[in-house]
This record gives C-alpha cells, structure tokens and sequence, in this order.
C-alpha cells in the first residue's frame, strides 16, 4: 500500500485527518476516514456554485441580475432575529466595498470561491435557498454532508444546526464537476461544469493543496478553513497523466490544535505525495 507509512503518521497526531484519493473514473486508491464528518467551513461554498449555476439554468435566475449588497439575513432557526457577517481583515474588500448598493450575481459567484468570500456566499444562498444546495449534495451521491444554515448563522449553530462534510463526499461533488464537464451528468449540463471548474482553478489561496504541486499544474479546488479546521478538495489536471480527486479534511481536538500553517504544510505533503504516484492511481 503507497499511504500505508502516512496512515501510520497519521495514527499518530492528535484530532481527526481524513482523506480521499482517486482517479476521476476509479475506485479510490487511498481513503482515510472518508465518511467521517467535520464541520464544512467554506468548502460547502461548491454545493452553493453549484447550486447557482443549476439555477441559471432553469432561468430561475439570470447571470446579469443586480444582487442588493447588504449585511442582514434571515437564520434557518424559526422565530431567530437576522443575522450579520464581521467583516473580516484583508480578504474580500471587493464585495464589502460594494454595502448599500448591487453587485452582478455571477460576480458575486466568482468572490465566494477566488477569495472565499462570506458576504457573497451568504447573498448567493439568499438567491438559491438552502434545498437548492441539499439538491446538490444529493445529485453528487453525497450520503453525509449538508449545508443548513449560512456562515456566522450564531442562533442556528446553537440550535445544533450545521454544514457538515466528509471527503467522500467532497470528492464526489468534485469528480461530478470534472466528469460532468466532458459528457452529461447530474450536477449541471458540460458548459456549466466547464465554467465552474474554470472559476475552481482561478482560486487565490493556495497554500495547502495546490502548494504540494508542481509550479503551473492545473488545479480546480476549494479548501476552508476556521481556528482549529482546515479542509481541500481539488481536481489535479498532471500533464503526464490522468486527473485524479483527492480530498483531505484536518480538524483538531480543541481550537489551539495544529495551528494553520502547520495544517497547510500537512495537506501540502499529502498531495505530493498523491502527485508523486499519480500513474498509479487508476
């Protein structure tokens, strides 16, 4: 077994690292906890891509309409007072700077994934509706993941309801991208898949996945992260070989386990280690 040395390293650090690696027509060539769930910080923003684009469409929605940019919406706990995003430091000014006025929808699609935005994922979830993105995840064949509420939902999070992921399930929403671009599928028609793994591959941070890659290795890839988590999942595009999907989720036993970089250099060394043995991965 290639990932037989890394389990073993794996067995030995504290909190919960789970992993899943496959070609894109294959069954897996390495899991590690694949179904085990962690919380999903932004990586439940592909279901919302996703989502948007299946919209589009149906003409539920149009790419030019004018999102109002606000900072309020309705929590999925009943009876709950609105809620609110902190503007966070030094990431996505572009949407913030646009409060009190309108933003293009597909915009607002392409900051929810190049720089992770909050703000845009919570005004596109207000578009879509949160069984638009359960939809999703059925239609990839996830069997344990879900978006229930949107990000700093407080009242909701305290009524134990959540975004959850699995890299099984990561990796198949992924692999229903990437295969759904070359010929029909379940998620959306060829040129929509086409155009959110353009919009996947145009992501900034890259400091996990993408960083254990060779420099200019095409990467369409989502990762999250919140103190104590840090997930990615991707579609590595080799020139020497077939793409494959891998996966990888990292979440500590308490909020000052792992820090981040250290939680980025971890996730790095698994996907060398996936490039490394990409021939082999069919």
């Amino acid at each position: 077994m290639i990932f037989a040395g890394l389990d073993a390293h794996l067995d030995r650090m504290p909190g919960t690292v789970s992993a899943y690696l496959a070609s894109l027509d294959a069954t897996p060539t390495w899991t590690r906890h694949p179904d085990t769930t962690h919380y999903a910080a932004s990586t439940m923003k592909v279901a919302v891509l996703v989502a948007l684009y299946r919209a589009l469409e149906a003409g539920r929605l149009a790419p030019d309409t004018a999102v109002p940019v606000r900072n309020e919406f309705d929590s999925a706990q009943p009876g709950a007072a609105r809620f609110s995003c902190t503007r966070p430091v030094h990431t996505d000014d572009d949407v913030w700077d646009q409060l009190g006025g309108t933003a293009p929808l597909c915009w607002l699609a392409e900051r929810m994934i190049v720089r992770s935005s909050n703000l845009a994922t919570n005004l596109l979830l207000d578009q879509v509706g949160l069984p638009a993105v359960a939809d999703v995840w059925a239609r990839a064949g996830a069997r344990h993941s879900s978006t229930g509420r949107g990000i700093e939902d407080l009242a909701a999070r305290a009524a134990g309801i959540t975004n959850l992921v699995t890299t099984a399930d990561l990796a198949a929403l992924l692999r229903g991208l990437a295969r759904g671009a070359t010929r029909p599928g379940p998620l959306a028609t060829p040129e929509s898949c086409a155009a959110m793994l353009d919009i996947l591959v145009a992501q900034e941070h890259r400091e996990d996945l993408a960083a254990g890659l060779p420099a200019g290795t095409r990467i369409a890839h989502k990762n999250g992260w919140v103190r104590g988590v840090r997930h990615s999942v991707g579609v590595v595009y080799p020139d020497d070989a077939p793409p494959y999907v891998l996966a990888v989720c990292s979440t500590g036993d308490h909020p000052d386990h792992r820090p981040d970089e250290d939680a980025c250099q971890l996730i790095a060394d698994i996907s060398a280690r996936a490039f490394a043995h990409r021939h082999r991965l069919g």
